[in-house]
């Protein structure tokens, strides 16, 4: 059994920049070849171990709770016409009843206050926070290889998913400073969000990947607004870091910003040819395109 038991995603977010798709279709709902965004991050938590599934929405977001629901008229329509391998996908990858969670954030404030939303639900005890915007591909789920250190650092510890940026663009991220290594991870000695160019203290920023105590919630009902005016989930960590273990885990894989069009495009360019049953007359395709620039 996993020691993380509930995973939060935040999923009320406008996806502005993928306008004018996002007009009626979240952003999470968007396709990876043939699978939304939430549904491969939620496939990662489901791998590693995660039983409660708790996604934070906000206004037009109705989708994402029907993505994860029964769709009776297609389940008989599918039964009827034979499609019996189509109906099994959908069964298999259904949530079982009672393990899916929806609360809403009416008031765009920030991933701080997104996760804040969550707190009834996530109770007294240690939770993952997944992304959707991230995707991370990897021959073992991120969040899987977060746990297994978990497991070794303590269950008083936090611990966030952390990769390597070129110096120069530090800048744009929360970054970490290294310190005393633990297994694949090491101690956080401090968290900088957006450091001025060439003030950060390392090249690890922090990924879309989060293991967090409890006591994170007391902390952000009182976090103050941060940069861009939002309750920042970085400036409680920061605070929650004086009291409690905070560790890096620079985990095995490669990520995709699918918030922006390039990682969105490139995150599909990759899960298509990793898939055996399209990639060779994909590549096919793709050097056809590239052969005409």
């Amino acid at each position: 059994m996993s020691p993380i038991r509930k995973a939060i995603f935040p999923v009320a977010g406008l996806g502005t920049r993928f306008l004018p798709a996002t007009k009626a279709v979240p952003k999470e709902m968007l396709t990876v070849v043939d699978r939304p965004l939430i549904q491969h991050v939620v496939d990662e938590a489901r791998e590693a171990g995660i039983e409660h599934f708790i996604f934070v929405t906000g206004r037009n977001k109705g989708v994402i709770e029907d993505h994860f629901d029964r769709q009776l008229e297609l389940e008989f329509t599918l039964n009827e016409r034979g499609k019996h391998a189509d109906l099994e996908l959908l069964n298999r990858e259904l949530p079982s009843a009672g393990t899916t969670s929806f609360t809403r954030q009416q008031t765009p404030l920030g991933l701080g206050h997104a996760v804040w939303c969550a707190r009834e639900l996530v109770g007294r005890e240690p939770f993952a926070l997944l992304l959707p915007d991230v995707l991370v591909q990897a021959p073992r789920g991120c969040l899987g290889q977060m746990i297994d250190a978990y497991r070794e650092l303590g269950e008083r510890a936090n611990v966030v998913a952390v990769e390597e940026v070129p110096p120069d663009r530090t800048h744009m991220y929360g970054v970490v400073g290294v310190g005393e290594r633990r297994g694949k991870a090491f101690s956080i000695t401090g968290m900088v969000e957006k450091p001025p160019r060439g003030s950060a203290p390392s090249n690890l920023i922090i990924t879309g990947r989060y293991i967090l105590q409890p006591e994170i919630f007391e902390i952000l009902q009182t976090q103050e607004r941060g940069a861009g005016g939002e309750i920042q989930i970085t400036d409680a960590m920061m605070r929650l870091a004086l009291n409690l273990p905070f560790y890096g885990f620079k985990f095995e894989g490669r990520t995709f910003d699918c918030g922006s069009k390039i990682g969105f495009l490139a995150a599909n360019v990759a899960y298509a040819l990793a898939r055996e049953d399209i990639r060779a007359e994909f590549r096919v395709e793709l050097e056809k395109l590239l052969g005409e620039k």
